[in-house]
C-alpha cells in the first residue's frame, strides 16, 4: 500500500497534536543522535577492520619465504 503526501502530512498532524511541539522535537533530536552514533560506530568497526587487514597482509609478507636467485 502506497502512502500519498496528505496521508503523510495526515499522520504528521495528529502526532503533533497527540504528543506536542515539545516532545516530537526532543524526540527528533533523541533520532538524530542515535543515527549519529550508528555512523561513528559503523565507522570504527570498519577502520578497525582495515587496520586488521592490513596487519595481516603485513605478517603475511614477513613470512612468505623469498624466491632464490638461479646462478
Amino acid at each position: 500500500m502506497q502512502m500519498g503526501p496528505l496521508q503523510l502530512l495526515l499522520i504528521a498532524v495528529v502526532v503533533l497534536v497527540l504528543f506536542g511541539r515539545g516532545k516530537v522535537s526532543s524526540l527528533m533530536g533523541e533520532v538524530g543522535k542515535g543515527i549519529t552514533a550508528f555512523k561513528k560506530g559503523v565507522s570504527d568497526g570498519s577502520a578497525e577492520l582495515d587496520k586488521e587487514a592490513a596487519d595481516a597482509a603485513a605478517v603475511a609478507k614477513d613470512v612468505t619465504p623469498e624466491p632464490k636467485d638461479k646462478v
